[in-house]
């Protein structure tokens, strides 16, 4: 059992092999959080509560002076009953906005039940607590799942309508978490297109701290993570807890100092422009929000989430397995390819190992600019004679993959002169363009059905290997006229019917291996990693940028899941020109592939190709289950430095990349982590035989060559 609960303290205790959760019913009714934290005793807890008359408050009836709810720990907290902090739920019963949740119950499953409409982390024993509003019929029902070895808690709630009235739900949010004090920092993921999830930390004060997104997407502006850290916390010390959002649009994480200095964490849906009308009988289910512990830094943080990740998110088809290492045109050719130029690449990569070659934008329709052609899932037989090029692709030993922006539709396009409609705009007002492109109103049945038809329609008739999902511009215009009046539905439906389509064609086709894109990494988030093993991590393929993004992606998210190709230089984003030896080895720290013109190359570039694809299988078992330490981040030194370890601790890989040479500068000293501190390591680079212990507080010293963003690898092998 992992689910306790004391009938004599009305307390439950949630507990890990290094963790505890507890929270109690109190005498109104209310659930009192307790305790999150490292793993203590299973004692009565009632003493930790801190109750006094702050004045200037309220109280609700058969409570004291002292037990105003806005002091006290509230695992599901309202706006309305004395509680004036950030609030978890807010109703409207026909213009009533006050709710009065009270206890009502508890059940604890043995697995964990399945979310409706959404995906979610696979689990096992799960708490349902049941909260009760008597006088307007609705019931809330807080979930919790614990996991024996993982120090993780799962959380959401549902949101029942038991009257026969309608009402309004106007905030749904996941979770709530109170802390007793103010002594945290925050740790969140900011960005923009080509710089994704670049790791930034700010201190608290007293009011709201909040990171989200109004996009309709998770979006590369701001992750949806947010972590709080005590100011001491770094890579290998003190407590940081991490969340995560299991969602992909519009999200809300928030941080609260009240006055009596305690710090209120809590998140979900965002309520910016969100209503939800709850017919009676009717349910909402928010998305589940994932809470980590650590005592020992950022870095057990993000295992901990990486072994959440691999073990009960990703789909286990495709978690395990050796991932496609793709040749993708997309650089190489942009729209400007015949079947002559595909067959040319693929001839081009046999004896490299790379075995996968992705056709990507401009396939299909009129598409021979980003003008043109969006939503008509037809084949450009004037272009392309694609049976030809997947034949081609597959006799010559590698499989063959296809790029799809099934959300998305072009002005000139067969579709959009047949239902402009179909297409997301308000009445009477031109759409905003984005890349020259509307969003289909995937809300509606019939459009979702014709993505479903039209996209499976080329899934059967030709042998695809391997699916790109794109998605290149945020939402706008957010209306859908079958909503009429519930407009701020709009946004949570879209992102609905979009897991609607992923079921029907992701799982729909299961031997087909789907990447997720969204302009790279704009929808770089857990719902995401439930259908697409890996996704396209940025558009931005520098090496340089790239050990920015793909240092705060792994922060939450397992390098598995990261989509790293090699590509051209002068770098198509920025004009930077890197080592080629450089750019694979920070390919190398995730599902690796390459993103230019092999047939443009000489056969000493390939046979570099070759080895590189050489270096990355012999670690690719590090990339899928291994535990990734982060040594040096780039963001505050002239370096940056990852370690992969294997579980058993008997290999490791270690990546050391320095963007600038420094003349006559210091010598660079790296210190591995990870190893066994008694076990003897052989590391063939330098043919070095030492210790664990050794090796992690003495240091390496690290001989690059005299250039900018130079790099190099050393290997870990247990004698």
């Amino acid at each position: 059992m992992a689910i306790y609960f004391d009938v004599k303290t009305k307390t439950f205790y949630l507990e890990s092999k290094n963790l505890t959760y507890a929270f109690c019913v109190d005498q109104a009714g209310f659930l009192n959080h307790l305790y999150f934290g490292k793993r203590i005793a299973r004692e009565e807890l009632g003493f930790s509560v801190h109750s006094v008359d702050r004045g200037h408050g309220a109280y609700p009836p058969d409570f004291g002076r002292d037990h105003s709810l806005s002091i006290f720990l509230n695992e599901c907290p309202t706006y309305g009953r004395s509680d004036y902090r950030e609030s978890m739920l807010a109703f409207d019963f026909d213009g009533v906005r006050v709710g009065d949740l009270v206890y009502d119950g508890y059940t604890v499953y043995e697995t964990k039940p399945l979310l409706s409409g959404m995906p979610s982390v696979r689990g096992g024993e799960t708490l349902a607590v049941s909260l009760k509003d008597v006088l307007h019929g609705a019931r809330v029902v807080l979930y919790y799942t614990v996991f024996e070895e993982l120090p993780v808690i799962l959380r959401h709630a549902e949101v029942v309508n038991e009257s026969d009235e309608a009402f309004m739900l106007d905030r749904a949010y996941s979770f709530c978490l109170d802390f007793p004090d103010k002594n945290w920092e925050t740790v969140t993921l900011h960005g923009a297109h080509l710089r994704e999830r670049f790791m930034e930390r700010t201190s608290l004060s007293h009011g709201v701290f909040s990171v989200d997104s109004k996009r309709g997407v998770s979006s590369a502006q701001m992750n949806p993570f947010m972590a709080i850290v005590r100011k001491n916390t770094d890579e290998e010390t003190g407590e940081a807890y991490g969340f995560n959002l299991v969602y992909s649009g519009d999200f809300t994480f928030k941080a609260q100092i009240e006055q009596d200095d305690s710090l209120r964490v809590l998140g979900g849906l965002n309520d910016y422009d969100f209503s939800w009308l709850l017919k009676a009988g009717e349910k909402f289910v928010t998305p589940e929000a994932v809470m980590v512990y650590s005592e020992n830094g950022l870095g057990d943080m993000s295992r901990s989430f990486h072994d959440l990740y691999r073990t009960y998110l990703i789909n286990p088809r495709f978690v395990n397995a050796s991932r496609p290492i793709v040749i993708n045109n997309w650089e190489a050719t942009y729209m400007n390819f015949d079947t002559q130029k595909l067959c040319e690449i693929v001839d081009s990569v046999r004896g490299t190992g790379i075995d996968t070659f992705v056709l990507d934008d401009g396939w299909f329709g009129a598409r021979n600019t980003d003008k043109a052609g969006l939503g008509d899932w037809v084949v450009n037989e004037k272009k392309v004679d694609l049976k030809k090029v997947i034949d081609y692709t597959h006799k010559n030993g590698l499989k063959f993959g296809l790029w799809f922006e099934p959300e998305m539709v072009n002005k000139d396009s067969e579709l959009y002169r047949a239902h402009p409609d179909w297409a997301i705009h308000a009445d009477g007002l031109e759409p905003c363009l984005g890349r020259d492109q509307l969003v289909l109103d995937l809300t509606r049945d019939e459009v979702r059905q014709y993505v479903i038809d039209s996209v499976s329609a080329i899934l059967n008739a030709y042998e695809i290997d391997y699916v790109k999902w794109d998605m290149n511009r945020p939402l706008t215009d957010n209306y859908s006229a079958w909503l009429k009046k519930q407009g701020k539905e709009f946004h949570h439906r879209y992102v609905l019917g979009l897991y609607q389509l992923c079921e029907a064609l992701v799982n729909g086709f299961p031997s087909v291996f789907f990447e997720g894109c969204a302009s790279g990494g704009c929808r770089f988030d857990p719902a995401m990693l439930y259908y697409f093993p890996q996704i396209w991590t940025s558009d931005d393929t520098d090496a340089y940028m790239r050990t920015f993004i793909q240092y705060g992606t792994s922060l939450c998210y397992p390098l598995s899941a990261h989509s790293c190709h090699v590509s051209v230089c002068p770098n198509h984003q920025c004009g930077r020109v890197t080592p080629f030896a450089s750019r694979g080895h920070v390919a190398h720290l995730g599902a690796t592939g390459y993103e230019l013109d092999t047939a443009k190359m000489t056969q000493e570039e390939l046979q570099e190709v070759k080895k590189q694809v050489e270096e990355y299988k012999a670690m690719e078992a590090l990339v899928l289950h291994g535990d990734l330490y982060r040594l040096n981040d780039p963001a505050k030194e002239n370096l940056f430095a990852e370690m992969l370890v294997s579980k058993d601790k008997t290999n490791a890989h270690l990546t050391v990349f320095r963007p600038f040479a420094v003349p006559n500068g210091p010598a660079i000293r790296v210190y591995p982590r990870g190893l066994k501190d008694d076990a003897t390591y052989y590391i063939p680079e330098l043919d070095l035989t030492r210790t664990g212990a050794t090796l992690m507080r003495v240091g390496l010293l690290v001989c690059l060559n005299w250039e900018d963003f130079a790099s190099a690898t050393y290997r870990f092998i247990e004698k």
